[in-house]
């Protein structure tokens, strides 16, 4: 297992993140299968792992709290915070408020006392950034998280929590969280080089599309007990039209490329995303032992400039085949009133 640095925080994390968001009664993985992913990737060098409190509910915290019994000290843990916990109108958001009662509630169910990472999993633009840094700030000087981090926001507003952070006194960020994969490839046009330029850590997520890059779904059908036929998986992936059609017809051209090369559809699609610069550690997500299994062998491949360029020509750079995949999109883009003066 290959270890980086964590920006610069002198933090070494393994270059596979165990991702949790299938823990859980949603993603089919009680108490006893989590306990087995976790005590075999950590026996595969796995060190860093990857939750948020608004997986299942809080469900994938406390799952994986209790599986990290007698193993916290050997983990560095990320969870998130923003997504709507409960039902009232503040229970969500990058306020100072919810960002106190959400870093509680987190610490209970993850059953530690510290955080390694806490990230804000999506912007809010009715909060102003120096709101939530100086809340983060707070957690970081009381012992409750080590380091800050950032998921899914655009290269303007890495920059911005930049230059707030060193104006005003406040914890830097020092990573991002964004998709990336052969399919969701706009990152590479400012995300990427933004993170490179501020030195911040980039942790891929969804790096087989949902489940795209698997080659579960080549035919079109959603095979039963996928998270894409429990609807676990967010529909946007799998959305009837021409992105979907564009989808399975390069899944074949891909899966030709892992044919030649000898190896699994998805452990291509882990290797290559693992092989850009830029990246410090992919997040894999497993629901079963098997699934696990077969993502080892992505561990040692490297794929040389002859099959990049042949996924280059397939996967156009700086792309996205459908925009609706990324975690985040600017408000004015969906809400009239916001792109419009009033008259």
């Amino acid at each position: 297992m290959d270890y980086r640095p964590l920006a610069r925080t002198g933090v070494k994390v393994s270059k596979w993140c165990l991702g949790t968001m299938t823990f859980g009664a949603a993603g089919g993985t009680d108490a006893d299968i989590v306990d087995r992913l976790v005590g075999q990737s950590i026996e595969h060098g796995i060190n860093f792992i990857d939750t948020a409190d608004a997986y299942g509910g809080g469900e994938s915290e406390s799952l994986l709290g209790a599986a990290l019994a007698g193993r916290r000290n050997q983990i560095v843990l990320a969870t998130k915070f923003h997504m709507p916990t409960g039902p009232g109108i503040n229970d969500g958001g990058n306020s100072r408020r919810h960002i106190m009662l959400a870093v509680e509630a987190s610490l209970r169910r993850l059953e530690t006392d510290w955080i390694d990472l806490y990230q804000v999993h999506r912007p809010d633009p009715s909060c102003a950034i120096e709101e939530t840094l100086g809340a983060l700030t707070d957690l970081v000087r009381q012992g409750k998280v080590r380091f800050v981090g950032t998921s899914a926001f655009p290269a303007e507003q890495l920059v911005e929590a930049q230059w707030v952070a060193e104006r005003d006194g406040l914890a830097r960020p020092v990573s991002e969280q964004p998709p990336y994969s052969l399919f969701t490839r706009a990152i590479e046009a400012a995300v990427l080089p933004t993170c490179a330029r501020h030195s911040l850590a980039v942790l891929a997520w969804s790096p087989l599309n949902g489940g795209w890059l698997t080659g579960k779904y080549r035919d079109g059908s959603l095979p039963e007990g996928s998270r894409a036929a429990k609807r676990s998986v967010t529909v946007r992936f799998f959305a009837p039209g021409a992105e979907s059609d564009r989808k399975a017809t390069l899944v074949e051209e891909i899966a030709g490329v892992a044919d030649d090369l000898g190896c699994s559809l998805t452990q291509l699609a882990l290797a290559w995303v693992d092989a850009h610069p830029a990246i410090t550690s992919t997040i894999i997500g497993p629901r079963t032992e098997e699934q696990l299994e077969d993502l080892w062998g992505a561990t040692d491949l490297r794929l040389g400039d002859d099959v990049l360029d042949r996924l280059d020509a397939i996967a156009v750079p700086g792309r996205d085949i459908n925009p609706a995949d990324v975690g985040y999109l600017e408000p004015s883009l969906f809400f009239s009133n916001l792109r419009r003066r009033p008259t």
